[in-house]
């Protein structure tokens, strides 16, 4: 009994022939090789390309994600810049308005101070030739008073005594 013979007694029980099982593995094994050859190869060098693409399009939008919050921390920087900057120009604004309203104020109290001035010394004025005009028209009046008591003319030196002592004696009963 040799191996030859069991072999025999193994195929006629599974009713398989020896010979053909090994043909069957020996075309299995080719036909592996040749779709590993065909096959297998590109189809890795397709998901491995494939996996590449992805690898770069998650770096790339890991990039995209961090230039954008760069940009985006970068505008807000210059939003504050700006908030900061209008809130000086307003400062300033204010600033210049108070200080223009005061020199406008400060020029009416100006305006307004000299108009007071000129009003009293033209007061003034006024008063200086009312008295006058009165020392004329009393002087006229006791020059006349003064001739009729008297019955005689007045001199001239005569009648500027009477003014001034008239004169006097009216800013006593005063």
């Amino acid at each position: 009994m040799g191996l030859l013979t069991i072999i025999e007694k193994f195929e006629n029980f599974v009713g398989v022939n020896f010979w053909t099982m090994i043909f069957a593995w020996i075309n299995l094994l080719i036909l592996y090789i040749i779709l590993k050859k065909i096959l297998f190869k590109p189809i890795k060098n397709m998901i491995d390309s494939r996996q590449r693409e992805i690898d770069d399009m998650y770096k790339s939008a890991g990039d995209s994600e961090r230039c954008a919050k760069e940009l985006q921390a970068e505008y807000e920087e210059k939003m504050s810049r700006a908030k900061d900057e209008s809130e000086e120009i307003v400062r300033s604004a204010v600033r210049r308005a108070q200080l223009k309203e005061e020199e406008i104020l400060r020029e009416a109290n100006d305006k307004a101070a000299r108009a007071l001035e000129r009003a009293e010394e033209q007061i003034e004025l006024e008063k200086k030739r009312a008295v006058n005009e009165m020392k004329d028209q009393v002087s006229a009046i006791a020059l006349d008073i003064a001739s009729a008591v008297i019955g005689r003319d007045v001199s001239e030196r005569d009648h500027e005594e009477l003014i001034n002592e008239f004169i006097e004696n009216m800013g006593n009963d005063k």
